[in-house]
Formats: C-alpha cells, sequence, structure tokens
C-alpha cells in the first residue's frame, strides 16, 4: 500500500452546521462579556483559529492589544460595534471587515455600544511564540514563557552583565 502523502494524513473533517458547535459564555468584571463557537478547534484546526463571537450590548470583547508575530481578521455579521484601532474609532456594520497584521503597533478592540447584540468571525493564526501588548494595561505576553510582564520593567541590554 503506498504512503499517504505529506508523510501522514490528518483525518478529514466533515462539513457541519455552525450551530452544532456549542456557545461558551464567558465574562470578566463589568466590562468585559461575550460568547464564542471555537469552530477551527471543533473542526480539529491546529494552525489557524476560526471563531465566531457574539458581544451583548454596553460590553467589550477583549482587553485592548496588538500582537507582534499573529495576524487576525474580524468580518462582522450582524448588528453594530464600535472598533477601537489605535487612537481611531471606526463604527463597524454587517459585512464589513478588517484585518490586523503582524506587528502593527495599534491595539485593537471591539465595544457594542448599541443596543443589541453584534456577531463577528475572528481568524487568526494559532502562533505558539507570539508577544501580545496591552497599552492600557502595559502589559507584554509572552505566549512561549507563558508569562505576562510589566512593559515598564524593561532594561537594556547590558543591564546586570556588570
Amino acid at each position: 500500500m503506498a504512503e499517504p502523502p505529506h508523510g501522514g494524513a490528518a483525518p478529514t473533517t466533515e462539513p457541519f452546521p455552525v450551530g452544532a458547535v456549542p456557545w461558551e459564555d464567558w465574562s470578566h468584571g463589568e466590562r468585559f462579556a461575550g460568547r464564542v463557537r471555537s469552530l477551527g478547534k471543533f473542526a480539529g484546526a491546529t494552525h489557524v483559529g476560526v471563531n465566531m463571537e457574539e458581544l451583548p450590548p454596553g460590553k467589550q470583547s477583549c482587553p485592548f492589544h496588538y500582537h507582534m508575530l499573529e495576524e487576525e481578521h474580524l468580518f462582522m455579521l450582524e448588528g453594530h460595534a464600535t472598533l477601537r484601532l489605535g487612537d481611531a474609532r471606526h463604527a463597524l456594520a454587517p459585512g464589513d471587515y478588517v484585518c490586523f497584521p503582524a506587528g502593527q503597533q495599534a491595539g485593537h478592540a471591539l465595544l457594542n455600544e448599541s443596543d443589541a447584540p453584534c456577531r463577528y468571525l475572528v481568524i487568526g493564526e494559532r502562533n505558539p511564540n507570539d508577544v501580545i501588548v496591552y497599552p492600557d494595561s502595559g502589559k507584554v505576553m509572552v505566549r512561549p514563557a507563558r508569562a505576562i510582564f510589566r512593559q515598564a520593567a524593561t532594561m537594556e541590554y547590558w543591564d546586570g552583565e556588570g
């Protein structure tokens, strides 16, 4: 029997209705909340994340942040949201799309300032070596170290080397 191409075959994922993926509700404090359907994970994806997310009125999607190595894409499906991107704010409506390129040093987060939920797709790499910067809170997450640091604690290259 011949070997499968590329040194082995991954299991084939059959098409599935998005409704087959359960919603996962989450919240943190008064400011952050939502729910997510992890479509890519459900399908067995390991390199690209695809999430359908829903943001309730009055909530923010995540802490304001940007990625050094990971690219993200957002496509609005339903409702309206405000995108905070760097120092600007942009109104998003169904059919709007935005890309957050890796290394673009402009934070992003969604706010639902409407009176109805909004729904959107987030597509992005799942880079295990990413570094994420949180400008509002002055934090930096280093994924490979599984640690979050205060950005103010930076040093010069030769500090401590005598």
